[in-house]
């Protein structure tokens, strides 16, 4: 209130960690913060370099000018321990025989309530709050403070004896500091062990920032491309690698993997074949398919294994899916034969689990849809508690996915709560959180709860702000509801996506084509069809590309088409979709929606109703009631254009059922529309004007209503695209009619 602004989550934990929610903390804070510029609506993430107050310095100021000067002494030796300190290790510090002293200073700290005495703990401190501690610890010089962490650090080795690697986090931390007086080794090798510990916590972050401190501290460039020189350099960049490829997003994993590529080049080299299939093996999570280089690894680590080994399998299955999501199938059918075989052999489930969910994966990538469920459902059956959690997420993504493609969400649900519960567990990478969401964003928009889909959509984007796979069901449900200006944040955000670069600039490319010339069609905004269609034709340049991602920029090129009435461009898409008929493309279209477009933007109204009764087909067994609705709506422009017997009775019975489906779920677009194409319907019919010869039937239909004044927004899409072949008669009978 007093910033005049709404905090996001990251700045209110920021606050609320640094304060502790004291209001007088938390005014000053915020004072200082709006002062300096950084408390921002937009800001994401924790404030740099958060100072303290002078306002709340002068006030802990009082209160320890009120103690005696030992006992600022001893509680400054304390500060730089930490928020919670020993008595031992304090007392160690201050010299000997000075136990007593050391415990009457604690007693007059306690009864003027600077320190705590924690519940159910003896001879443990704790300051009443940080910004106390941390007042303390900024009077010292730079050059005491490292000297004193140096003494902590190595006094707390003395106080562990053999369990010191257990506290490798807080002796890493004395260590850094001290790192002037005592150099790196005990840094690096701390930092190394408590990377570890932290990875093996689910500590992302915390392992990230472990690792990365131990390599600075070696001299050793966090994103290079040289090989390691040691075992104690790969360990850490194989650790980096392993904590970024949790916490970053899809369009840096490629740094994760030159990582992990490093490391493996000196386990290579140096003969450690153990590690050098550690690191090859290691799931960088999608999209890292797309990462070059990452099926050549996985060759090179074949051939330093015999080739029917159970390491060997490990290894066929993840490089099969590697290769099939790089677009070769046959290939990848291939390496998970071997890999099945093997596992089979030895009766080893858990690697025909990873396998199956490979092979999910492919068929997936592939638009093998049923094969792609089947491979799903069994690498979820034969699962026991041993596999990686990465195949237990990849397993019911595609288990998921599939069925919601094939029309069959009571199949995919109960996946999708699975998911859901997957992707809240602090334990599941940033990436594969992501996406798990975009499956559960995904099954409420297609069943029209936009409710639950934009809860789902917050929580994936306030994880991974720019996921292309998570804005553009959020692009779609906004301007589907009338929610436009909120829908262009998001198209926005799919746009930066798309430019970062990265190995999922081909997947933000198709969705930007799809989300692009979807939003023209709900909208009538036809401002960034170029964009749409370069993104596509991106997308089917790139070598490879799979089926999968191919099918999606189609599917943008196809609606451009019949934005832009383009008859030859139409009968391309026809004939490439045909394949996929009686599938939905993610929230964008069914294709059988798709194919009756088409045939209607190519002049054959028979094919295009046989098309559009296939989608009517499809939504109604499926339950995707939005989709239902624009079928309707665009099945009934057929058959008011085609005006064969009976057609317009069928053409108002389905506006009628599709205005029931949007305004029951508040698509507002589209009940405009649907109301546009009522009082079409309903107008006494007018006598046909003559026409010039070579129009098509939607030029002599767009130039009928402008002759009988209907000029909604629609009709002046139309015109717009009609121009181009009417030329000087629309002039004319815009003239006429002084529209």
């Amino acid at each position: 209130a007093s910033a005049g602004i709404v905090p996001t989550k990251g700045l209110v934990e920021a606050l609320f960690s640094h304060t502790e929610g004291n209001p007088f903390f938390m005014t000053e804070v915020i004072r200082l913060l709006s002062e300096s510029g950084e408390l921002t609506a937009g800001f994401i993430g924790t404030p740099h370099g958060l100072k303290i107050p002078e306002g709340v310095r002068e006030v802990i100021g009082q209160r320890l000018n009120r103690l005696s000067e030992h006992c600022n002494e001893v509680l400054t030796t304390a500060s730089v321990i930490g928020r919670e300190f020993d008595f031992q290790l304090l007392s160690s510090l201050s010299g000997e025989g000075t136990e007593d002293r050391v415990l009457e200073a604690l007693e007059d700290a306690l009864a003027a309530r600077v320190i705590v005495e924690p519940p159910g703990t003896m001879g443990r401190y704790q300051f009443t709050h940080s910004l106390i501690q941390e007042t303390l610890a900024q009077e010292l010089s730079t050059t005491r403070r490292a000297r004193l962490h140096a003494r902590i650090g190595q006094a707390l080795e003395e106080l562990y004896g053999a369990h010191a690697q257990v506290h490798a986090a807080e002796l890493a931390h004395h260590f850094a500091e001290a790192e002037l007086v005592l150099g790196p080794t005990k840094l690096v090798r701390y930092s190394l062990l408590a990377g570890e510990q932290a990875l093996a916590a689910n500590a992302y972050e915390d392992a990230l920032a472990h690792f990365e401190r131990g390599l600075v501290a070696r001299d050793i460039t966090l994103s290079g491309t040289e090989a390691a020189s040691d075992e104690e350099a790969a360990a850490l960049l194989f650790g980096l690698a392993r904590a970024q490829s949790a916490t970053i997003e899809g369009h840096q994993l490629e740094e994760a993997f030159a990582n992990l590529s490093r490391a493996f080049e000196y386990y290579a080299e140096a003969g450690n074949v153990t590690q050098a299939v550690a690191t090859a093996e290691f799931p960088i999570t999608s999209p890292a398919y797309w990462i070059p280089g990452v099926a050549q690894l996985m060759a090179r680590a074949l051939t330093l294994v015999p080739a029917d080994s159970h390491v060997a399998g490990r290894l066929l299955s993840r490089y099969g899916g590697i290769l099939g999501s790089g677009g070769d199938y046959e290939g990848a059918q291939q390496a998970l034969g071997r890999a099945t075989a093997i596992a089979r052999r030895e009766g080893n489930v858990p690697l025909e689990v990873q396998t199956s969910t490979y092979a999910a994966l492919v068929s997936g990538q592939h638009l093998h849809w049923q094969e792609s469920a089947d491979n799903g459902l069994r690498a979820i059956e034969l699962a026991t508690a041993n596999e990686n959690p990465f195949i237990d997420l990849i397993s019911r993504y595609w288990t998921a996915l599939s069925p919601l493609a094939m029309g069959d969400p009571d199949a995919a649900r109960p996946h999708v709560l699975v998911m859901r519960d997957l992707a809240e567990r602090r334990s599941t990478p940033r990436i594969l959180a992501s996406n798990h969401l975009m499956v559960v964003t995904t099954l409420s928009c297609l069943e029209g709860d936009w409710k639950a889909g934009r809860e789902y959509s917050d929580r994936g984007l306030e994880v991974s702000p720019l996921h292309p796979q998570l804005l553009l069901p959020r692009i779609l449900l906004e301007h589907e509801t009338g929610e436009s200006a909120q829908g262009e944040v998001y198209l926005e955000r799919l746009l930066q996506a798309m430019r970062r670069g990265g190995p999922d600039q081909l997947i933000g490319s198709a969705r930007m084509s799809m989300a692009i010339a979807a939003v023209a069609r709900i909208t009538g905004v036809t401002d960034r069809l170029e964009i749409a269609k370069a993104a596509a034709e991106a997308v089917l340049s790139a070598q490879p590309v799979t089926p999968l991602l191919a099918i999606q920029a189609k599917a943008g090129l196809a609606l451009l088409a019949v934005q832009m009435g383009d008859q030859s461009a139409g009968e391309d898409h026809h004939a490439y979709l045909l394949e996929q008929r009686s599938t939905m493309i993610l929230t964008v279209s069914s294709v059988d929606r798709l194919l009756g477009l088409l045939s209607q933007t190519m002049g054959d109204m028979g094919q295009a109703v046989v098309h559009f009764d296939d989608a009517l087909v499809f939504c109604r067994k499926a339950g995707y009631r939005p989709e239902l609705a624009w079928t309707c709506c665009d099945y009934s422009d057929t058959l008011r254009e085609r005006d064969a017997e009976g057609d317009r009775v069928r053409a108002t019975a389905l506006l009628d059922e599709s205005l029931a489906i949007s305004s029951d779920l508040g698509m507002r677009p589209l009940m405009e529309r649907v109301a546009g194409r009522q009082e079409m319907l309903q107008a006494p019919p007018q006598t046909a004007p003559s026409y010039p010869a070579g129009l098509t039937q939607r030029e002599v239909e767009v130039l009928r209503l402008i002759a009988t004044g209907k000029t909604d927004r629609e009709i002046a899409e139309e015109l717009f695209i009609s121009f181009r072949t009417v030329g000087n008669h629309v002039r004319n009978i815009l003239n006429k009619t002084n529209t």
